[in-house]
């Protein structure tokens, strides 16, 4: 990779979004050893430390951080200006990076995709399916889909679907062999399909909730995944009981592979929104998906 300060830059923001030099090179297409080579070269031009390297991990010094912050939207915003520069009068073209939690591929994402991939075929669209908290701004991405309750207020929000359940399942057999439960506490006494937290790597305690009163149960089983689709081949196989977002399983629910249990206490939950921050400037790719999303929104009772 030839040298010049803003190919440097772009360098470093790609390895500073991803915490990777090989992921990072991957994004730009050049290999690890040429990308750290641009850093490298830009740290001794600015004559300051932007990354400390181990054998394991990126991570930013504070020179970095400011830098990440200062120049990484106009960056992003003068390379949305090149791809736009060509395009035709009212041709929308550009790129959406998104950042979206497994919940909502099957339930929005997958759904909307061929619609508006169709509709703008000159908008590129870059979608990582991650159930960690993902700070957008920091990481370069132009927008996220969450539940609301875990949205920054700062953040504009755009409704994906409509309220749901979090659910409680198991398969026929299990309940026929197992019993079932009729209380959250019950939960204690069964086998479960444990959810691995995406933060901190320990088991999630399953929330449910009647009336004013909440439980977080520490459900224990004998196996621990955070794969959606492991746990839904396990639940209907009869492995244990799984705690899951209902729309994800309701062709299971239809055919009767899988039962709802403790339906009291199944807590409910505004929905899925798109959230981007209130300060940026949304690009006409952003604008349009926007727009779509909307229009998926719109019908009797949403």
């Amino acid at each position: 990779m030839a040298f010049t300060p803003l190919n440097a830059l772009n360098a470093f923001l790609a390895v500073a979004r991803r915490r990777s030099f090989a992921a990072a090179a991957a994004d730009l297409g050049i290999s690890p050893s040429a990308l750290s080579q641009s850093v490298r070269q830009l740290e001794a031009r600015l004559g300051v430390t932007l990354l400390t390297r181990t054998t394991r991990s990126v991570a930013l010094t504070e020179a970095g951080q400011r830098l990440l912050e200062n120049a990484g939207p106009a960056v992003d915003q003068a390379l949305e200006s090149l791809k736009t520069a060509s395009a035709r009068p009212g041709e929308v073209t550009g790129r959406i990076r998104l950042s979206v939690p497994s919940m909502s591929v099957k339930t929005v994402i997958a759904p909307l995709l061929p619609r508006f991939v169709a509709r703008y075929p000159k908008v590129e669209v870059d979608v990582r399916v991650e159930d960690r908290f993902v700070d957008i701004v920091a990481e370069g991405l132009d927008a996220g889909v969450r539940l609301t309750e875990s949205i920054e207020r700062d953040m504009v929000q755009v409704r994906l679907s409509g309220p749901s359940r979090f659910v409680v399942v198991a398969a026929p057999a299990y309940l026929a062999r197992r019993g079932t439960p009729e209380k959250p506490d019950d939960l204690l006494a069964h086998d479960c399909i444990c959810i691995r937290a995406p933060t901190r790597g320990g088991r999630y305690a399953w929330e449910l909730e009647r009336g004013k009163k909440s439980w977080r149960v520490p459900v224990r089983g004998p196996v621990t995944t955070d794969d959606w689709s492991l746990m839904k081949a396990l639940a209907e196989e009869g492995v244990g009981l799984m705690y899951t977002f209902e729309p994800l399983i309701a062709a299971e629910l239809t055919r009767g592979s899988l039962r709802v249990v403790l339906e009291p206490y199944a807590p409910v939950v505004p929905g899925l929104f798109l959230y981007f921050p209130s300060r940026a400037q949304v690009s006409p790719a952003l604008r349009a998906f926007v727009s779509m999303a909307r229009e998926g929104m719109a019908g009797p009772g949403r």
